[in-house]
């Protein structure tokens, strides 16, 4: 079987272009590819780790990957998906975010620059700075049919609603495709990936290096991933799940494998977990034989590839201790604090606690979990809609368990 063939298989590939040809390349490791991010969080989540695993698999092949940090573009905002101009985001807090995300990205690729297929990371910022807007009109605006702009996804959308659309957005595809062509002029970057809305901006970017440098790139795009029941990956009610550790625990990011919908599992394992051939057939036997405990080895993989297989280890045997054995695990579960005099002045209602400690999302949905007997402290049932946390709830101890159902846990401890 042929790479395209594999990746297509395992559900990577939405969109190639020429993929005979690209795919003698990729199994020769003839090609250096490059997929952008943009700086707009501290870290990557689990919305970006189909590209990331997509990058890890074809770096596997001796093919070397470059990372574009959007140190530039994150400035301008990029409109795909979007329905409204992103807000500025400060120049310090660009660089506190291209640090998070190299952590991200260090979990996943070779990047000790010894190998051959090392992974390279620039930041974009390093040549759009340099700009020069009439030389950049002169020299590469002949090649941008506006016409052409008009029809993208991006654009279209927003003009159909007859929502604001910035000059400064539109100019987005333009730099994303000069950033294509001075990877391609510095390291013979051949290959961009992308999401499957970056379709329209990555061929942009192909035809720049076709009609410049008259050299052949290639453009992959991915599939948006959805959950069984329609939603997007990596969305939850509290947020995104994000991939360090810092901003998500380790057994929060287990936990939120191991609560795979049963018909995602086999789904989510083929794309995510890097198995070979073998270990892919038998984690589907398993998962026809027994759901839950492939949603186990699911959640151990998981955690074990981003988190190291230490947090893994403790992950699983927290999440055995809390759902077998209604125990505490207070070295895992993640962490909420209080004030003490906030405490013993009665001060704080659990409602209130169950919605700023991400729990719930609203102080409405808080007080239906209580009201619907899905709260609990230290394993005991909390039924009054009012409850005050209180002294006597910590049992002597500096902290105690808050339950939502049967799934979410956190610690509530005093400082």
């Amino acid at each position: 079987m042929s790479l395209i063939s594999e990746l297509r298989e395992l559900g990577f590939i939405h969109q190639c272009s020429n993929p005979e040809e690209l795919d003698d390349l990729l199994q020769e490791g003839k090609v250096v590819f490059y997929l952008g991010f943009d700086c707009t969080a501290r870290s990557l989540h689990i919305g970006n780790l189909m590209s990331v695993m997509l990058l890890r698999k074809l770096q596997k092949y001796g093919n070397k990957p470059i990372i574009i940090i959007g140190g530039g573009t994150t400035k301008i905002g990029d409109p795909s998906g979007k329905d409204s101009e992103r807000k500025e985001i400060s120049s310090e807090e660009i660089e506190k975010n291209i640090q998070g995300i190299k952590k991200s990205l260090s979990k996943f690729l070779i990047t000790d620059q010894t190998k051959s297929q090392a992974a390279i990371i620039v930041n974009n910022q390093t040549w759009l700075e340099e700009l020069k807007y009439i030389e950049f009109l002169k020299k590469y605006g002949r090649y941008f049919s506006v016409n052409k702009m008009l029809t993208m996804e991006s654009v279209k959308s927003r003009l159909q609603r007859q929502s604001h659309l910035s000059f400064l957005e539109f100019n987005y595809m333009l730099l994303q495709a000069y950033d294509f062509y001075q990877l391609n002029k510095r390291f013979d970057c051949n290959l961009q990936i992308g999401g499957s809305d970056q379709w329209g901006n990555i061929i942009f970017g192909a035809d720049l290096i076709q009609n410049i440098s008259k050299t052949k790139a290639y453009a992959l795009t991915t599939p948006l991933i959805t959950t069984a029941d329609g939603k997007k990956m990596g969305k939850t009610a509290q947020g995104a799940t994000w991939l360090n550790e810092d901003m998500y625990s380790s057994y929060q990011y287990y936990q939120y494998w191991q609560n795979t919908n049963d018909k995602d599992v086999v789904k989510f394992a083929k794309i995510f977990c890097d198995f070979n051939k073998h270990e892919l057939e038998n984690f589907i036997a398993e998962a026809k034989k027994n759901i839950v405990k492939a949603k186990t080895t699911l959640a151990y993989r998981l955690t074990e590839l981003c988190h190291t297989k230490k947090n893994a280890e403790q992950s699983y045997i927290a999440s055995k201790e809390i759902f077998e054995k209604h125990g505490i695990s207070k070295n895992v579960l993640p962490k909420f604090y209080v004030k003490k005099s906030e405490i013993l002045a009665k001060k704080i209602f659990l409602y209130q606690i169950l919605k700023i400690s991400g729990l719930t999302s609203s102080y409405t949905e808080s007080k239906k979990a209580i009201l619907n007997n899905a709260i609990k402290i230290n394993n005991n049932l909390i039924q009054e809609r009012d409850h005050i946390i209180s002294i006597q709830n910590f049992n002597n101890l500096d902290y105690l368990k808050l339950s939502f159902g049967k799934k979410k846990h956190i610690l509530l401890e005093i400082k």
